[in-house]
């Protein structure tokens, strides 16, 4: 079994999982009715349009 000679030090550990250990962001469409950024696949919070009907009745 291969065992390091040296304890490696905090920063290293931290940088290296950095770059692999990152959550990714969700991903953003833009409502056709209002323009304001939604999640995909969801209604739209600003105008409660979803599919250009109208789900939920807003202000």
């Amino acid at each position: 079994m291969a065992v390091p000679k040296r304890k490696m030090g905090r920063a290293r550990t931290h940088a290296r999982r950095s770059t692999n250990d990152k959550i990714p962001m969700p991903a953003r469409s833009v409502c056709p009715q209002c323009g304001e950024v939604k999640l995909p696949h969801r209604v739209c919070g600003n105008c409660g349009y979803y599919r250009d009907r109208e789900v939920i009745e807003t202000e």
